[in-house]
């Protein structure tokens, strides 16, 4: 069974999404109960969110998670 080595850098458009709703950081904290901190450091790349988090966030924007979350680097379509 093949074994996925090294670290994965994992992005999102929680910005874009966050934008195109015309919400602030603070509405979108509000909405999935975290602290605008939380989704300020979510935005910049350095926090990885808990699974819950993850799903929270992808029920908001209506969307899968794929769509929020990614892979750097790696081309998705």
């Amino acid at each position: 069974m093949p074994r996925i080595m090294g670290k994965l850098t994992i992005d999102n458009h929680i910005q874009e999404l966050r934008h195109a709703k015309s919400i602030t950081q603070q509405d979108l904290a509000d909405a999935v109960g975290v602290t605008r901190a939380t989704i300020i450091a979510l935005e910049k790349g350095n926090y990885n969110p808990s699974l819950e988090l993850v799903f929270r966030l992808a029920k908001f924007f209506k969307t899968t998670i794929e769509k929020i979350f990614y892979e750097k680097g790696v081309h998705r379509e």
